[in-house]
This record gives structure tokens, C-alpha cells and sequence, in this order.
């Protein structure tokens, strides 16, 4: 019951990351900016994070005073820079591409965060690994429609835009998973996500906040953003992994893709091709191969 709760957290953690860019998609309709979109999502989250980090502080005084903390929480803090760059880099992306399309392009990080980790730590991809690399590449040209469309039906520049957002939630994950690992998960994430702010405010000062523009709009979108984008996932993704295990937690955190794809086709009446449909489907298939691969070399 207990691994079935965990799965369930983790299920709910990788779908609420999965409408992120439909709301995006209507923030922008309602006229706001990138810089605002950001900003307004890490704002608020920092302010939730701290304020759900404190109640558990107060609540578990005891526990929180006997844990040593070994590694320095600037670390973090300037980790959490990555967190905000994924952000603005795929929030660009979504203003210029279907969302449908952003999506497949940010999940493109399963073959970067190989490559970086072959370059910068020598970590040697397995035979597994490689065979996944090329099934996701040649799904992705089925599932963002190039085969079907072809270059001239895609702007160049949101591609590019999705390619270097896969390329810092590579980096996210990496430095996440080494940086901070001593500190309570919600204080750990409030750190990043104060990073994250502080690197969003300093490329896109937040005029709103002081010159009476800030209305109804920011503070709808600031809430669902920072809900299910900086707040909802971490609480999950913390309750469920322990008792998931990290293979299996990979397969259900795939859910992101299917549902963005399924909210911009539903919600935005994007336009999703069977062929795109069978691309995305295959991605998500090679995804839980290798998690099942990797649990079952342990």
C-alpha cells in the first residue's frame, strides 16, 4: 500500500509539471511577458516553500536541530540558478512553438544529460543508453511533425530555445542530485527556488510588483505556475521516490509528457497528428525501457 501511495505522489508530481505550459500558453493570451510569467511562478514559489518549510520547523523542532548540515547552502542557492534558467528558456520556447511541440523538445534532456555527464564526469553511457538515445531521437522527429511538415513550418528559434531548456534541466537534475542532499527536501527546494528568483528578477526586474500594474491576472497565474511548477512537484516527488525507488520513479515521472501533450491537444485545440501521437507514445515507451533496464541491473 505504501509503495502504491508513493507511485501515486510521484504520478501526480510528474503530471502537475505536465500543464505548466498550457497555462503558460494562456498567461500570454491574458497579455503578460516572459519576464513576468518567471518571475510571478518563482516568486510565489519561494514564498510557499518558506512558508511550508517553517511550519515543519516549528512542528519537528528537534529533528531539525539535530541534523547536522555538511554542505554549504550557498551551493545550493547558486544551483538553484539552473531551475530559473529552465524556466525562462522554455517559457520562450512555448511563446514561439505549440506547446505540444515545447514539451517534446524539453524531454530531449534524456539524451543530453548523457552526454554531459560522458563529458564533464566520464561516465561511459551503457549499450542500453546509446540503443535509447536514437529511439528518442527518431521519435522525435515523429512527434514535433518534421517528417509530415518539414523545416519550413517550424520557427527555428523556439526549437532552439527548447533545445537549450532540455540542456538545463539536464544540468538541473544533475546538480540536484549532488548538491544539498543533507538538508530537508522542502528546505532544499525552498533554497533553489530562491536562487531561481533571484536569477529571474536580476535578468527581468519586476516593475509589476511596485508600479500598480500587479492585478488579478498575476496573482491567478503566480498561483497555478508556482503551484503546480515549483510547490506541488517537490512535496510529491519527496513523499513518493522513497518509496517508489528511483526506477520506478523515472517510468511514472514520464507522465509529464502524454499529459502536456493531451492538455495542449484538448485544452489549446492544438493540432496532433497520429504520426506526432505515435512519436510521443514511443518516447515515453523508450523511457520506461530504460528505467526498467537500469532497476533490473540492480
Amino acid at each position: 500500500m505504501e509503495k502504491l501511495k508513493g507511485a501515486l505522489a510521484v504520478f501526480l508530481g510528474a503530471s502537475s509539471f505536465g500543464i505548466l505550459s498550457t497555462f503558460v500558453k494562456k498567461a500570454y493570451g491574458q497579455g503578460l511577458s516572459l519576464g513576468e510569467v518567471a518571475g510571478i511562478q518563482v516568486l510565489f514559489g519561494m514564498l510557499i516553500l518558506w512558508f511550508i518549510y517553517l511550519l515543519i520547523k516549528l512542528s519537528s523542532a528537534r529533528s531539525f536541530q539535530s541534523s547536522i548540515k555538511k554542505s554549504s547552502w550557498v551551493k545550493i542557492l547558486i544551483s538553484g540558478t539552473s531551475t530559473g534558467l529552465v524556466s525562462i528558456l522554455y517559457y520562450k520556447c512555448v511563446q514561439l512553438v505549440p506547446a505540444s511541440l515545447a514539451i517534446v523538445l524539453l524531454m530531449q534532456y534524456i539524451w543530453i544529460g548523457v552526454v554531459i555527464e560522458f563529458i564533464f564526469f566520464k561516465t561511459r553511457p551503457s549499450k542500453n543508453n546509446l540503443i535509447g538515445i536514437g529511439i528518442v531521437l527518431i521519435a522525435t522527429l515523429l512527434a514535433t511533425g518534421l517528417m509530415e511538415k518539414g523545416l519550413k513550418d517550424f520557427n527555428l528559434t523556439g526549437v532552439l530555445f527548447g533545445l537549450l531548456a532540455a540542456t538545463a534541466y539536464s544540468v538541473f537534475m544533475i546538480v540536484n542530485g549532488r548538491v544539498g542532499n543533507d538538508y530537508h527536501p522542502i528546505q532544499k527546494s525552498a533554497i533553489m527556488v530562491t536562487g531561481a528568483c533571484i536569477m529571474v528578477f536580476t535578468l527581468f526586474p519586476p516593475h509589476y510588483l511596485y508600479n500598480g500594474q500587479f492585478d488579478g491576472d498575476y496573482l491567478h497565474f503566480g498561483l497555478i505556475l508556482s503551484l503546480f511548477g515549483t510547490v506541488i512537484p517537490p512535496l510529491l516527488f519527496a513523499y513518493g521516490l522513497p518509496k517508489t525507488g528511483f526506477s520506478l520513479g523515472g517510468i511514472l515521472s514520464s507522465a509529464e509528457l502524454p499529459v502536456a501533450t493531451c492538455m495542449s491537444f484538448f485544452i489549446l485545440h492544438e493540432s496532433v497528428s497520429p504520426i506526432q501521437w505515435m512519436g510521443v507514445f514511443l518516447i515515453l515507451a523508450t523511457v520506461i525501457w530504460l528505467n526498467a533496464a537500469k532497476s533490473n541491473n540492480h
